[in-house]
């Protein structure tokens, strides 16, 4: 029997806004929806489309601090400018906006959804669109991210016993999740991200391996700028991959962030399609029950074309490079020139390739002499 699949998608998820000029745009959810459904994507006999639902707040607590969500609760329905920059409430990063612990709540429970039905409901995928916000501390707003909905779903899959493995391929370090699980060895948080020494958080070294149990299960890859589609391949190939294996988790949650892509206007990796299709290619074959997530990308047609390339591979289907005619005139109207889904295979400059080169190799080598005898043996 085919495996089934689930998209985790509302129009909610498009109803609120941080503002005409903030970088991040909900309107993201809406483009790759509409791509998505476009290809067919949206009605194959596998699959269904779910909503999300709602969430308890005592699932949140699972994590967040009751004075942050207090606090969340009482700006939530506020009309007027709202601030509390203790939380990381209302500055230009992570604004308040009417109805915003609505809607952060909403996209978390999705994630929820995603974890219930894979491990209940027998569905080999489900993805979230709107999840993947994984910058949320326990008190503190961070990177456009409220509430932290990996977290909050992953601590779901541990209450039932369950051993997971997050990877995160956003451009930026996955710092709340590593956060939550940095002292633990039932969940094996991997990231790979543009290098903290220059980039937002700040964070995701390969010094940072986790701290008693959980020492060798957290695993941080920084990548340098310019880092093209073969050494993000690389990275993924002589770390995240053999890692994984290894661990051999019950559930796979991924966060799918299409800012690694080379026109992203906030990052300065030089990743396509190409390399991000082979890694999704790679994760389903492992054949792990997989929950994934959205994530960051400030690009919004890179967003529409990497999600809906995720979920064409999650459901085993090939599609035309070109994209639906359809959805190129729709587009049209909104100013994008794209024709295609598919980008070819990029290399960066040579010299700049070469200084990323070093640096992806001396990452590699620290990491198997510090994480591979901790998850695959001492001769791993």
């Amino acid at each position: 029997m085919p495996a089934r699949t689930a998209l985790i998608y509302s129009p909610e998820f498009s109803a609120y806004t941080y503002g005409d000029h903030h970088p991040f745009q909900v309107q993201r959810f809406r483009l790759a929806y509409d791509l998505i459904a476009a290809y067919g994507l949206d009605r194959l006999p596998n699959s269904t489309i779910h909503p999300g639902g709602e969430i308890d707040e005592e699932l949140l607590l699972s994590f967040h601090a009751p004075a942050y969500l207090a606090r969340m609760r009482e700006f939530n329905d506020s009309a007027g400018s709202r601030a509390d920059f203790l939380y990381g409430l209302g500055d230009s990063e992570n604004p308040v906006f009417p109805g915003f612990y609505d809607w952060a709540r909403r996209s978390t429970a999705a994630t929820v959804e995603a974890a219930r039905l894979v491990t209940e409901e027998g569905y080999a995928t489900a993805f979230n669109l709107a999840g993947g916000w994984h910058h949320a501390h326990r008190a503190r707003a961070s990177g456009f991210s409220y509430l932290n909905d990996a977290v909050i779903a992953i601590n779901t899959l541990l209450a039932k016993g369950l051993r997971v493995a997050y990877l995160d391929l956003d451009a930026h370090h996955g710092d709340g999740v590593q956060e939550a699980y940095y002292d633990t060895d039932r969940v094996l948080t991997i990231s790979i991200h543009e290098s903290g020494i220059y980039f937002f958080p700040g964070t995701g070294f390969e010094d940072e391996i986790g701290t008693g149990r959980g020492r060798g299960y957290s695993v941080n890859v920084p990548l340098l700028a310019h880092v093209d589609d073969a050494l993000f391949m690389k990275a993924f190939d002589e770390v995240a991959y053999p890692l994984i294996a290894a661990f051999d988790p019950d559930v796979l949650v991924t966060q799918l962030g299409a800012d690694t892509f080379r026109t992203d206007p906030l990052t300065r990796l030089e990743i396509t399609t190409h390399s991000y299709g082979y890694i999704l290619r790679k994760l389903k074959a492992l054949r792990i029950p997989w929950v994934a997530m959205g994530g960051g990308g400030y690009d919004l047609m890179n967003v529409a074309r990497a999600w809906t390339l995720a979920w064409a591979v999650m459901n085993g289907e090939e599609l035309s490079p070109r994209l639906p005619a359809l959805f190129v005139t729709m587009i049209r109207s909104l100013g994008y020139p794209h024709n295609s889904l598919l980008d070819a295979m990029h290399w960066a400059e040579e010299d700049e390739r070469n200084r990323a080169l070093d640096a992806v190799e001396k990452s590699i080598a620290t990491i198997r002499k510090r994480i591979f005898p901790v998850i695959i043996g001492p001769y791993g």
